[in-house]
């Protein structure tokens, strides 16, 4: 009988999941996700082997029901007794520099560290529990996105706050590890002597991270103590004046709740505009919205902007790699990004670039910039076969 590694990757209104042969191929025979949890319209979508999408319209008042659906619909499609081990993306792992097989003990810690997380960590935790109440034999992994930049440089890690809370873990973690741990054993795989290089990591989907990476590993990256911080993202606000906030919470009388609510889900591209957090839409609002130009303008300059600061982190660049889903697909952000950036030797090929060609970069260019589907999920599934042994 077939064995199989399921992998879990949930998110603030969705879960994607995958099931991969566990035989050392990693063939995924199955990939699909529960989307708008909590809001009007929720669905979840699968595809099996080469098939179509199959596209379920299904009310999910919560978090909890998506998760026993979930469960249901998994139960229906594979004998829970062939899954050797389930791999968690676990967004905050605070200060550990690995992953970890699933205990009682460790959702003890995930609970009592939850608070720094409020966006992703109780439903990663939902997600652990349930599984393992259904499933009590069942081998859990959590892959923690924190762990690839556990070993960055000190003076990447540090904040410049009392001394006080560095000793209680307030520092730099950076996130979006388990998408560039992915994307480095990729390029090893197709330009193993750029992989060992200086490379430039700009992730850009709803959540949006650049990572510098040299010989491999972190060097620097803009989320910091949370997802939140760095570069701008859907409804984000990315960095800020700390002031700024000061002078929010007090002019308008906002708790903390209240707050994070702000920062998290009113923020970022949907803040400028006014009218989307959507990259495409604003795209094509911009030429008569003037919000939703300055909305664009301003995410294509902060990218910019890391772009170069981590060039000279680095003392230089050697590859810039593009991924996620504007990363991906979006060339007319990727021209906006590189415009400017001839003085490092970044020059874009038009045509590869509208094409979203593997390398986007003009063939005399110094500097390679490719384009880069991530897999988080199969990465999930490579560390959970490892640790689930």
């Amino acid at each position: 009988m077939e064995k199989y590694i399921l992998t879990i990757n949930g998110g603030s209104s969705s879960i994607k999941f995958a099931l991969y042969v566990a035989d050392g191929s990693f063939a995924r025979t199955m990939i699909g996700k529960i989307d708008r949890i909590g809001l009007p319209g929720s669905f979840l979508v699968y595809s099996k082997g080469e098939s179509k999408e199959v596209v379920r319209e299904t009310p999910l008042v919560d978090y909890r029901a998506a998760v026993e659906m979930l469960n249901s619909f998994l139960g229906e499609e594979v004998d829970f007794n062939n899954i050797v081990v389930v791999g968690h993306r676990i967004v905050h792992g605070m200060g550990r520099d690995r992953h970890a097989v699933v205990t009682s003990e460790l959702i003890a810690e995930l609970k009592d560290t939850s608070p720094i997380d409020p966006e992703h960590l109780p439903l990663e935790i939902a997600i652990l529990e349930t599984f393992a109440e259904r499933h009590a034999t069942l081998v859990q992994v959590a892959c923690f996105d924190t762990v690839f930049h556990h070993d960055m440089p000190r003076v990447a890690q540090l904040l410049p706050i009392p001394r006080r809370f560095d000793a209680k873990g307030v520092r730099r973690y950076g996130f979006h590890g388990l998408s560039c741990s992915y994307l480095i054993e990729e390029l090893r795989r197709v330009d193993p002597s750029k992989a060992e290089g200086r490379v430039i990591i700009a992730h850009l989907g709803n959540g949006a991270s650049v990572t510098a990476v040299k010989e491999g590993k972190s060097v620097d990256t803009s989320m910091g103590f949370t997802p939140t911080g760095g570069i701008p993202m859907s409804s984000r606000t990315g960095d800020l004046d700390p002031g700024t906030l000061w002078y929010i919470m007090k002019s308008e009388g906002l708790s903390l709740e209240s707050l994070s609510h702000l920062i998290n889900h009113e923020s970022g591209l949907l803040g400028i505009s006014e009218t989307s957090s959507n990259m495409y839409d604003l795209l094509e609002a911009q030429a008569n919205d003037v919000r939703a130009k300055e909305a664009v303008d301003l995410f294509c300059y902060e990218v910019k902007k890391h772009i170069g600061a981590y060039a000279a982190a680095m003392g230089g660049v050697d590859t810039v790699i593009f991924t996620g889903g504007m990363g991906e697909n979006a060339p007319r952000i990727r021209t906006r990004i590189c415009a400017g950036l001839e003085f490092l030797g970044i020059t874009i090929d038009g045509a590869h670039n509208e094409g979203n060609k593997e390398i986007i970069s003009s063939s005399s260019a110094p500097i390679c910039v490719r384009v880069m589907r991530t897999n988080e999920e199969l990465m999930i599934a490579r560390i959970a076969s490892e640790l689930g042994k």
